[in-house]
């Protein structure tokens, strides 16, 4: 068996076309421009990166956008006081803070300051709970993006074993949460694996659907998996250079040897990155419609 590529790419851009259409009609309709500011501390190669395809993806959709672009020596109450100010402005309704941080600001305190109305990321806590015990809420980017790989990739998950390698606040507490959900696309049996498992293979054996978030590359061999896995890998690792100079990018999963026993597989790069973006991209017209009172 050889698995079927998850293409992100050709996926995201399909919500991107649908999320357009939506924009259009939303100007047409109710004069309503959704509007999401960035900000980025410090110059971080990689945050850099996102923060300037999260722009382009904004000025394509027709989505407003506001980019900040603050010197790594920024103060954390400097840093708040635009969150707030940010917070009060109409024309915006997401924010987001790029991650990491420098080390003399504390995430947390600044994460929490976003009001969770216009917490188009999904970290805030009010959100958070509201994902925890079902409610309707903005869904933290990449889990959503995982979920909709698999639903628009015609996957089944109710009922079906789902592990998830990595318990992190980003992606793995949050797409545990959404896929054991009693709702259409989740409903699933959900185990989370971490450093303390003792025998992660186990675990990964039984799986339906397995979704890696582990922050090592090749962590999952073939021998970890099942005949007819399904495999969302969330891993992005530089293990090197070409000799062009490009980085070598590599998932938490051997994509080479467990493509031959999955049913299904993402790539790495171009499966769960694009979905991220998307995603960001619906939760802020999602908090301009809730704004203007349409939702």
């Amino acid at each position: 068996m050889t698995a079927s590529i998850i293409n992100g790419n050709e996926i995201a851009q399909q919500i991107r076309e649908e999320l357009r259409r939506e924009i259009v009609n939303l100007k047409e309709t109710y004069g309503l421009v959704p509007g999401l500011a960035t900000i980025l501390v410090g110059e971080d190669p990689a945050s850099q990166i996102y923060v300037r395809q999260k722009e382009k993806d904004s000025q394509t959709l027709g989505i407003y956008s506001e980019r900040y672009d603050l010197p790594a020596s920024t103060s954390e109450t400097e840093l708040l006081a635009l969150v707030d100010r940010l917070n009060q402005n109409p024309k915006i309704h997401g924010i987001l803070v790029q991650i990491p941080l420098p080390q003399h600001i504390t995430e947390s305190t600044v994460l929490y300051a976003i009001n969770p109305d216009k917490d188009v990321d999904g970290f805030h806590p009010v959100n958070l709970g509201k994902l925890m015990i079902g409610e309707p809420c903005y869904l933290p980017c990449t889990p959503h993006g995982i979920q909709q790989l698999l639903v628009r990739s015609g996957i089944e998950t109710e009922g079906a074993e789902v592990v998830v390698v990595g318990r992190s606040n980003i992606v793995g507490k949050p797409v545990a949460n959404i896929l054991l959900q009693k709702k259409k696309g989740a409903n699933a049996t959900v185990t989370v694996c971490h450093t303390a498992t003792r025998d992660i293979a186990f675990h990964t054996k039984r799986a339906d659907i397995l979704i890696v978030a582990a922050g090592r590359p090749k962590a999952i061999t073939a021998d970890m998996v099942k005949e007819g896995v399904v495999v969302i890998d969330v891993g992005i690792n530089r293990i090197g250079k070409t000799t062009s100079g490009k980085d070598i990018l590599v998932g938490d999963v051997d994509f080479a040897a467990v493509k031959e026993k999955a049913r299904a597989i993402t790539p790495v790069p171009g499966g769960v990155g694009p979905m991220t973006r998307a995603m960001l991209m619906l939760n802020t017209i999602q908090a301009a419609k809730m704004a203007a009172g349409l939702t």
